[in-house]
């Protein structure tokens, strides 16, 4: 059983299609006692840093998230999930994310190095270099392809907790994060095809 934290942001329904696929019960809940009895956590997010912590703060879900953790419920965060993990986001001012990972996140600089102008948001298709080994990567090759939506990226503080990375412009970020049994990808698995899949599979597949 997979249980998605649904507070409000995004259709999630194209996630818990693809899980299904990879044959994933799921539940989709806003309820926190839902979240401490769950078995796997998905944090999903779209949209604004700020608007999504908004969210779990007024549904009452940030501690429930925290327990969780401190349990050792396994936590996948997508896309602005991902971010949310960190200690801070820079988007529209500053905003206190769940803190479980240290670092920040940052919005993309509009031009390279040399002045070229950068498209932002970060849209596409992007090869991911892994960074160091984790179930989560099982059967992932090296220069895997995944898809990517976002005008915002974390900095890790602690390099051990970056599992892969990826580079748009200058700028090498991580694109999997993962301290113990929480884990964030900054792309969409669920728009990632068969890569995408296997990620979800081995999040499926870690011991509970």
């Amino acid at each position: 059983m997979v249980t998605i934290i649904d507070y409000g942001i995004g259709n999630l329904r194209s996630l818990e299609k693809a899980f299904q696929a990879v044959g994933a019960e799921v539940l989709r809940t806003d309820r926190p006692d839902d979240l401490l009895q769950a078995e796997r956590l998905v944090l999903p997010g779209v949209g604004a840093f700020g608007a999504c912590m908004a969210e779990l703060r007024r549904r009452g879900l940030i501690a429930p998230i925290h327990e969780a953790v401190r349990r050792g419920i396994p936590l996948l965060g997508v896309c602005a999930g991902l971010q949310l993990l960190f200690e801070e986001s820079e988007e529209h001012g500053r905003h206190e994310g769940l803190r479980l990972l240290p670092g920040r996140v940052v919005r993309f600089p509009e031009t390279t190095a040399d002045g070229r102008r950068l498209k932002v948001p970060h849209m596409g298709w992007n090869t991911i270099a892994h960074h160091r080994p984790s179930p989560l990567l099982e059967g992932i090759p090296d220069g895997a392809y995944f898809y990517f939506v976002h005008s915002y990226h974390a900095v890790a503080e602690n390099p051990d907790d970056v599992l892969a990375v990826t580079t748009y412009g200058d700028v090498t970020f991580p694109a999997i994060v993962g301290r113990g049994r929480v884990f964030g990808v900054q792309f969409h698995p669920e728009k990632s095809q068969q890569h995408g899949l296997r990620i979800l599979k081995n999040f499926l597949d870690l011991s509970a």
